[in-house]
C-alpha cells in the first residue's frame, strides 16, 4: 500500500470518543465540591435527625421534625446533582425549597423559640452548621444559573 492509499484508509481501531465518551468530570470541579458537600451535609442532617427522632421525638417534635425534613432535602439535592448535575431543574427547584425552608424556620427559630426547645439543622439559620445551610443553597443557585447561561451541562 502506498502513501496516498493509507492517506484515504479509514481507521476504525481507534474511532474519535463522543460527548458521552469523554469523563464526566472534566470542567465540573467545583460541582463535585458542591455535591460533596451536600452528601456531607445528607449524612450528618440524617444522622442527627434520626438520633433525635428515634431518642427523644415527644420532646421537639416539630424541631425534630424539621431536622428530618432538612434531611431529606439534603439527600434529594445531592441524588439530583449527581444524576443530572447543574443544570437539572430538580436540583434548583430543590435548592428554592431548601433556602425557603433555612430562612422559614431560622425566622421561626427566632420569633417563637418555645417551639424549639432543641436545635434544628435549619435552626437560627444553620447556627449550628456555621450558617452553611444558609449559604449552600445561595451558591448552588447561584452556580446552576451561571452554568444555565453558559450552555448545555454535559
Amino acid at each position: 500500500m502506498n502513501v496516498k492509499d493509507r492517506k484515504n484508509v479509514t481507521h476504525r481501531s481507534s474511532p474519535r470518543p463522543s460527548r458521552l465518551d469523554r469523563p464526566r468530570s472534566a470542567g465540573r470541579g467545583f460541582e463535585i465540591v458542591l455535591i460533596a458537600v451536600y452528601g456531607i451535609f445528607a449524612l450528618s442532617a440524617t444522622a442527627r435527625s434520626l438520633v433525635q427522632v428515634l431518642r427523644d421525638f415527644s420532646f421537639a417534635p416539630v424541631a425534630y421534625g424539621l431536622s428530618l425534613l432538612a434531611a431529606v432535602t439534603y439527600i434529594a439535592v445531592t441524588i439530583a446533582l449527581v444524576r443530572r448535575g447543574r443544570g437539572s431543574p430538580v436540583a434548583r427547584m430543590l435548592c428554592v425549597a431548601e433556602l425557603a425552608g433555612v430562612v422559614i424556620v431560622g425566622s421561626l427559630t427566632l420569633l417563637d423559640p418555645a417551639l424549639f426547645p432543641d436545635g434544628t439543622v435549619w435552626g437560627v439559620y444553620g447556627k449550628d452548621y456555621g450558617f452553611v445551610p444558609l449559604l449552600l443553597p445561595v451558591i448552588a443557585l447561584i452556580y446552576m444559573s451561571r452554568a444555565r447561561g453558559s450552555g448545555p451541562a454535559d
